[in-house]
């Protein structure tokens, strides 16, 4: 592993993995605004506020309620991520092998590939919808033609992601507000709207932590789209500019998309939008279905740089560049296309329980991440060691985060519920879902123990020479 690539002359990107030199650092903490705050703007964002109303069958104002709450309380968790990629210089991902060993953490980055896989196809599916209802092309050419305008920005990379999510921010946010106005003042909401659904308590925890879920899954995205960033960037302003951008970006198409389910139940997402926005639904369907292209190359680009995460724990050798990337994004790209067509009958409960499972394995990677790095190691890592086969000073297991992980699984599955499957717990509570909660709960504590105790954790990065090997100091407040 080494840093001798020089900074490329052409748009594309030519790193993946490595880490990045404090001598292509650029950028200011705003741009992780314009980044969260565009590319949720879509139409998956619409989709799973139009769950609360649809599938858990909520009454407006409680479906607001719930997914201001989720958004509001997930997002913290996952801009508390943000911070690492500016200090730590390297994807999300692989600072996993300083939590986990440098092969424990498979365990974990497995299963975030799959989550990418599944979030891209989600986006196919509803992209799909889209151009097949704009251009009447048939819905599997049109799942292809998104998925291809995806792979394009994530083979060109960091900036034209952070580009496209800029004009997005702007392009987006003004057609959303359009078509608030629109639907609610010009069109008017069906008479029923306000009286329909019914409250529960279990829908009610059901969409906030749907909503919760949107944002935490975002935790092993944000370093990604942080590591070229300067190392003197700040916690505050990494925190604060990801989460504004998230939860407002997120917070608004869901509630259109309450809006939507509780006037529109039978519909699809796309069908639902047009009748919402009827006069202007053309203008609106195109702008959140271009929106989903820019969002799923984020997700390719995770995808790929988790994939080659996997494949460099392997073979440490191995460090593919710009066209190592591309060959990773369109095998990817054929796995997704191939969920999105076969998902695609029933989408929003497909996609509910894929989400419901997803907070089930994503919470206790993120408790025992969080605590590592704000409480044990204060963002103090050795970052040649996590290149290592053997992890270094890491190790190849850190049996303590993999006894976390697996007992943060099982502690949520008598708190889980779902269309597949409910647990104990859940039924004694009524249907309620607080399975991400008692994951966190006990998991953050178990782990400092855990580590503290056995590990003498607390200990620092070692103080080696060298831009790349210098010991991290503590980000500047």
């Amino acid at each position: 592993m080494t840093d001798a690539v020089a900074p490329q002359a052409s748009a594309v990107e030519v790193r993946t993995i490595d880490h990045i030199p404090l001598t292509e650092r650029h950028g200011r903490a705003r741009s992780l605004f314009t980044i969260w705050f565009g590319s949720n703007i879509m139409l998956l964002t619409v989709a799973t506020g139009a769950v609360s109303t649809v599938v858990y069958g909520l009454p407006v104002w409680a479906a607001v309620l719930a997914v201001a709450l989720g958004n509001i309380v997930g997002g913290v968790v996952m801009a508390l991520h943000a911070a690492q990629g500016p200090q730590m210089g390297v994807p999300q991902m692989l600072q996993t092998r300083a939590q986990f060993g440098s092969f424990g953490s498979l365990l974990v980055v497995v299963i975030v590939v799959l989550m990418y896989l599944g979030f891209f196809a989600s986006n196919l599916v509803l992209g799909g919808q889209a151009v097949a209802s704009l251009l009447h092309f048939g819905q599997g050419w049109s799942i292809t033609l998104i998925g291809v305008l995806g792979v394009l920005g994530a083979v060109v990379g960091y900036r034209l992601i952070h580009a496209f999510s800029g004009i997005l921010s702007v392009v987006a946010g003004a057609i959303l507000v359009l078509a608030f106005v629109w639907g609610l003042g010009v069109n008017g909401m069906p008479a029923h709207v306000w009286a329909s659904g019914g409250f529960s308590a279990a829908g009610f925890m059901g969409t906030l932590s749907l909503a919760a879920l949107w944002q935490i899954a975002y935790a092993p995205y944000v370093s990604d789209y942080t590591r070229y960033m300067p190392k003197d960037t700040g916690v505050r302003p990494a925190f604060w500019a990801t989460y504004g951008g998230a939860v407002l970006g997120s917070l608004f198409p869901m509630i259109l998309g309450t809006f939507i389910g509780a006037a529109y139940p039978k519909a699809d997402t796309v069908d639902g939008l047009s009748q919402f926005t009827h006069g202007i639904d053309a203008l609106v369907v195109a702008v959140f279905g271009i929106a989903i292209a820019c969002t799923n190359a984020m997700n390719l680009y995770c995808g790929a740089l988790s994939t080659i995460t996997i494949g460099q724990t392997l073979f440490p050798r191995w460090m593919p560049r710009a066209s190592g990337r591309a060959v990773v994004c369109v095998v990817l790209f054929l796995a997704a296309e191939a969920m999105a067509i076969l998902g695609r009958a029933d989408f929003l409960v497909n996609f509910t329980n894929f989400m419901s499972l997803l907070l089930c394995v994503l919470i206790p990677w993120t408790a025992v991440n969080l605590v590592d790095y704000y409480a044990l190691r204060h963002g103090e890592y050795d970052i040649a060691a996590l290149f290592e086969r053997d992890g270094g000073r890491y190790g190849r297991f850190n049996v303590n985060a993999i006894v976390c992980y697996v007992l943060g699984i099982l502690v949520q599955l008598p708190f889980l519920s779902t269309t597949m499957y409910e647990g104990s717990a859940a039924k004694a509570f009524g249907g309620v879902d607080i399975s991400w909660i008692i994951g966190l709960a006990v998991i953050c504590p178990l782990y400092y123990v855990l580590m503290r105790r056995t590990a003498g954790v607390g200990a620092q990065a070692p103080a080696v020479t060298g831009e790349l090997f210098a010991p991290a100091t503590k980000v500047a407040e």
